[in-house]
């Protein structure tokens, strides 16, 4: 039987078969790696306006909250 890739799953796929596969030990790291990865991060051009500057703040925090209750589901 071959591995998953588990590069190709998203995280609520990856954490699903970690939970259905608990001695599957590369499967643990890969998620492990997964979660405490490093975001990339953003850069926004000086000209921004204080406005356009809060909507995009606005705009990450609801992407991570979309994310968080999509993850809640799966």
């Amino acid at each position: 039987m071959s591995k998953p890739n588990f590069d190709a799953m998203s995280k609520a796929e990856l954490r699903a078969y970690v939970i259905a596969h608990q001695n599957d030990q590369e499967a643990f790291y890969a998620l492990v790696d997964r979660l405490t990865a490093k975001p990339p991060s953003r850069t926004y051009p000086a000209s921004m306006t204080p406005e356009e500057i809060h909507k995009a703040i606005l705009d990450i925090i609801q992407q991570k909250q979309r994310s968080q209750d999509s993850e809640k589901t799966a």
